[in-house]
């Protein structure tokens, strides 16, 4: 399925979303940036022709970001009609009270979202960069991912009639706690070999000259070994393939090599480790 879609997944990561899909279990996907975790989940949606809800990780997440809030503006209008129609007696305003904590006047978040669906489909949801948060918020996260319910104290429980396919990624820039990954199917996403990178450049870019793409994957492959502040990832490579053939490139050389070094490493401190000598020690080791 994933191939299909123009994903080239080894059999470890094939193996661990068939398992997660058939246990109804999350899949955490943890790895450098740029290697393809997100990916996974776009990929996914399509493969199962599934609407994708993507909640994106920050710092600060909070309740009515991530899963659902009231719309106030529209209470105290509400409200105020009400008054106006001399609506406020007791058991008037009792009536007013439930009106506005009515479904009405929620507001769906990404987590709500993909529990409850207003089409009744399952989506994929898309946690993605948790590590991005505050421990709070993933605790928060346990009930939903356990039982996959949301409970929202004026309306009660809302329990999804089929779970939603869940991915969540993390960059490790900290540790996700044990209680979430026991609820998940766990899998590390490498770096590629650089016969699977050039597959997969050759699955998403088949325009690119064959000559091209050969030496764009031995020459960021032999990038990733060396000591950088960050190693460019796929994401990076396919980046770098597209701008080298917006130049109209079909072969590497030193001089355009050093102009578009910016496509593919994003620190200066790398750039300029490059720069100096860094380009001529990677050609000359036959990238």
């Amino acid at each position: 399925m994933l191939r299909d879609q123009g994903y080239v997944a080894d059999v470890g990561l094939g193996t661990a979303l068939f398992l997660a899909l058939r246990l109804g279990r999350p899949l955490l996907l943890e790895g450098e940036a740029g290697v393809g975790k997100t990916e996974v989940a776009k990929t996914l949606a399509a493969g199962l022709r599934r609407p994708l809800i993507r909640l994106q990780c920050y710092e600060g997440l909070d309740l009515a970001s991530a899963a659902y809030e009231w719309n106030y503006a529209k209470q105290m209008i509400h409200i105020r009609a009400a008054e106006g129609d001399d609506a406020a007696d007791d058991g008037q305003s009792a009536n007013l009270a439930r009106d506005v904590f009515s479904d009405d006047f929620l507001i769906r978040r990404p987590l709500l979202s993909a529990l409850d669906p207003a089409d009744g489909v399952a989506p994929v949801l898309l946690i993605d960069e948790l590590d991005r948060t505050d421990e709070p918020f993933e605790a928060y996260l346990l009930e939903v991912l356990s039982d996959f319910q949301i409970t929202i104290p004026e309306l009660g429980t809302v329990t999804a009639a089929e779970a939603p396919r869940v991915v969540i990624t993390s960059n490790r820039t900290r540790e996700i706690h044990d209680a979430l990954k026991r609820r998940c199917i766990y899998h590390w996403i490498d770096y590629p070999t650089a016969a699977r990178e050039l597959e997969i450049l050759a699955s998403r870019l088949p325009d690119a000259p064959e000559q091209l793409g050969a030496q764009v994957v031995a020459f960021v492959q032999k990038v990733r070994e060396l000591e950088l502040f960050k190693r460019p990832g796929v994401a990076e490579t396919l980046d770098w393939t597209r701008a080298l053939m917006a130049l109209d490139r079909h072969a590497l050389d030193r001089d355009t090599v050093h102009r578009t070094l910016g496509v593919l490493l994003k620190y200066q401190d790398d750039l300029a480790q490059m720069e100096d000598g860094g380009v001529e020690e990677v050609m000359g080791a036959g990238a």
